[in-house]
């Protein structure tokens, strides 16, 4: 799926000036242990609407970024580290590594019609890491959030704003486990997930807010 070699390549090319090398090394092994789906998502969402610019591959990269980011901090605070060794320097690196994956995302989607819901998205992660942290329960609210996310920045690129997000961010995020995360890009939008990507993004709206 050639989408997905277009957002690994990308995100890549986004952490490349990182140092030092074996720092960089640590971000792009991360970044491959994932299956890219929000970044796809973002790339199918922007094709919907018959949107084929440079900027497309940005808005993909930055969705992807932010999501990694984000997984990757709530791996160490559903297992921190830290507890178990008297040597906290991987975790330190880890703890350093979402934070430039994050902030690179943000980079790329600032001047977006996406800006105002990816700080959307990383202020529910928040709360529900702590909601998390209370219960010892764990959700899968982020890939929702970020799905939905995904759509408005592909769909944006057309100059609406994608409705009723909600439902099928829920829908794709229903195949995301915690071990095995999500699945392959080319499985989950087949040619009936795609038709579905089409209706949500073909009218016009506004962004996401989870508090509705």
């Amino acid at each position: 799926m050639e989408e997905i070699a277009a957002v690994r390549d990308g995100a890549v090319s986004t952490v490349g000036d990182v140092v030092p090398e074996t720092f960089h090394d640590d971000i792009v092994a991360f970044l491959d242990e994932g299956s890219f789906v929000p970044g796809v998502l973002t790339l199918l969402a922007a094709d919907s609407v018959g949107r084929d610019t440079p900027d497309v591959l940005d808005r993909a990269v930055g969705v992807e970024l932010i999501y990694d980011g984000l997984r990757l901090t709530r791996r160490l605070a559903a297992d921190p580290p830290w507890t178990d060794t008297d040597d906290p320097t991987q975790a330190n690196i880890d703890i350093l590594a979402a934070d430039v994956l994050v902030a690179r995302g943000f980079y790329l989607l600032a001047e977006t019609e996406a800006a105002t819901d990816a700080v959307a998205v990383v202020q529910s992660f928040g709360h529900d890491q702590t909601v998390s942290h209370k219960t010892g329960v764990q959700n899968n609210e982020l890939e929702v959030d970020i799905l939905e996310l995904a759509l408005v920045a592909g769909a944006s690129t057309g100059g609406g704003m994608p409705l009723e997000t909600d439902a099928l961010a829920r829908k794709f995020a229903e195949h995301y486990d915690d071990t095995g995360g999500f699945p392959d890009p080319g499985i989950l939008f087949d040619t009936a997930a795609r038709e579905r990507i089409e209706a949500v993004t073909g009218g016009s709206g506004r962004p996401l807010n989870r508090n509705d």
